[in-house]
């Protein structure tokens, strides 16, 4: 998966949370939440590990 791929789902995961709030859907909102986190740490570990092997 890219890195352009994984920002997307990112974004995506956090429009979809405020879609879960607008239909009052909490239990899914906080789902997408904790979903959107993950991919975000996902994308952070890769890119350490990338500058460290850079560097």
């Amino acid at each position: 998966m890219n890195n352009a791929t994984l920002a997307s789902l990112v974004i995506l995961s956090f429009v979809a949370v405020g879609f879960a709030i607008g239909q009052e859907i909490f239990w899914l909102a906080g789902v997408l939440f904790f979903l959107g986190f993950a991919l975000m740490s996902v994308g952070l570990r890769r890119k350490r590990k990338h500058q460290q092997q850079t560097s």
